[in-house]
C-alpha cells in the first residue's frame, strides 16, 4: 500500500477528469491535497474527498497568471510548511489544422499547457530544494509522442513538457527531487466524450487493450511516482495508453 501520509500535494486542473482523479487518489493515500482550478471549480471534488475522510482544500488559480501561481504556493507553504508533490495537470486543447490555426489558439495552448507548468514548477522548486526532497509529475499526452493531425499546438506543448522534465530531472536529482512525466493515451473524459462515435471507434481500434483508459488509470500511476517506492525513477516518461504507442 502506497503511503503518502504527511505529504502535501499541489495538483493543478483538479476540478474534473484526470486532475480530479489524481487529487482523490493522492488524498486516499494520506496526502493533504491543494486542489487548484479556475474559480470555484475544484470545490465539489474537494468536498467529495473530505466526505470520504481525506484532506483537501480548493484554491482558485489561473495557471497562466504567474503572480497568482506564486501566491498560491506561498500560501500553501504558510499553512502546511512544505510542498512535497507537484502535479502539473492543467491543460486545454484548441484543435485546428495548421493552415487554419489562429495565432491566439497557438498562444493559448502553449501558455496553459507548457508555460504554466514552468511557472508552477519554478514556484515549488526552492522549497523542495531546501527540503532536499520532492516529486514533480507532469501530465503530457500520447499526442506529444506520436503527433496527431489537427493538434500541432497541443502536440508541441505536450512534447515540450517531456523535454522540460528530462532536463530538470538532471538539474535537481542531487537534491533528492525526482521529475517524471505521465503520458496518457485516449482517456474517458469530457474531452473524449465530445468526439463523435465514429472518431472514438477509430481511436479505440488503435488500442491493443481494446478500451479507452480511465482517469483512475492515470491517477494510479501518478500516485506511484509520488511515493517513496518510486524514489529511483526520474527523467522518465511513463505511458498509460493501453499499448496504443510504444
Amino acid at each position: 500500500m502506497l503511503d503518502l501520509t504527511g505529504k502535501v500535494a499541489l495538483v493543478t486542473g483538479a476540478s474534473r477528469g484526470i486532475g480530479a482523479a489524481i487529487a482523490r487518489r493522492l488524498a486516499a493515500q494520506g496526502a493533504a491535497v491543494v486542489a487548484a482550478a479556475r474559480g470555484t471549480n475544484a470545490e465539489a471534488n474537494v468536498a467529495d474527498i473530505v466526505l470520504k475522510g481525506g484532506k483537501a482544500e480548493a484554491v482558485s488559480l489561473d495557471v497562466t497568471d504567474s503572480p497568482a501561481v506564486e501566491a498560491v504556493v506561498k500560501d500553501a507553504l504558510a499553512r502546511h510548511g512544505r510542498i512535497d508533490i507537484l502535479v502539473n495537470n492543467a491543460g486545454i486543447a484548441r484543435d485546428q489544422l495548421m493552415m487554419r490555426m489562429k495565432r491566439e489558439d497557438w498562444d493559448a495552448v502553449i501558455a496553459t499547457n507548457l508555460t504554466a507548468a514552468y511557472s508552477c514548477t519554478q514556484a515549488v522548486l526552492r522549497p523542495m530544494l531546501k527540503q532536499r526532497e520532492g516529486r514533480i509529475i507532469t501530465i503530457s499526452s500520447v499526442v506529444g509522442q506520436m503527433g496527431n493531425a489537427g493538434q500541432v499546438n497541443y502536440a508541441a506543448s505536450k512534447a515540450g513538457l517531456i523535454g522540460m522534465a528530462k532536463a530538470l530531472a538532471r538539474e535537481v536529482a542531487s537534491r533528492g527531487i525526482t521529475v517524471n512525466v505521465v503520458a496518457p493515451g485516449m482517456i474517458d473524459t469530457d474531452m473524449t466524450r465530445a468526439l463523435t462515435d465514429a472518431t472514438s471507434e477509430t481511436w479505440a481500434q488503435q488500442i491493443p487493450l481494446g478500451r479507452l483508459g480511465t482517469p483512475d488509470d492515470v491517477a494510479n500511476t501518478v500516485c506511484f511516482l509520488a511515493s517513496d517506492e518510486a524514489a529511483y525513477i526520474t527523467g522518465q516518461v511513463i505511458a498509460v495508453n493501453g499499448g496504443m504507442y510504444t
